[in-house]
């Protein structure tokens, strides 16, 4: 099942669930505000993360400011604990399902989202049109 985290309705967010809505893709939105993320949760992402704190910590959030001279000495733990603490350091929207996970809106990366059979199908007429023109 394909998670949808958000926080607000920004842009990015509106995008991601329309597009998931587009692909008929069954997911569940969880608003990060109303209903915060554990420290489970949050250990989840990072394990589905590439690159650690910075896939899943906002620069632009103000708390941000607050912690950056330090952020790098923090550890592990120091870190979960912060972000539990402060869900607004936090990028959004966050889309995940049990083996990946996208942060932000990129039509490109969603895609991965779709069963591979779709994907392949999309290719294979994506292939097709090319060859016609």
């Amino acid at each position: 099942m394909i998670t949808l985290y958000v926080s607000s309705s920004n842009s990015s967010s509106r995008k991601a669930r329309e597009w998931l809505e587009e692909h008929d893709l069954q997911f569940e939105v969880r608003n990060m505000i109303r209903e915060p993320l554990t420290r489970d949760e949050i250990k989840q992402l990072f394990s589905l993360s590439e690159n650690g704190s910075e896939d899943l910590v906002s620069t632009r959030a103000k708390k941000y400011q607050e912690i950056k001279s330090r952020i790098n000495d923090l550890t592990f733990s120091e870190l979960v604990n912060i972000l539990v603490k402060h869900q607004e350091l936090i990028k959004r929207p966050i889309i995940k399902n049990d083996y990946m996970m996208q942060v932000g809106f990129s039509e490109e990366d969603i895609r991965a989202f779709l069963p591979r059979s779709v994907r392949k199908r999309n290719l294979e007429l994506l292939t097709q049109k090319m060859l016609t023109v």
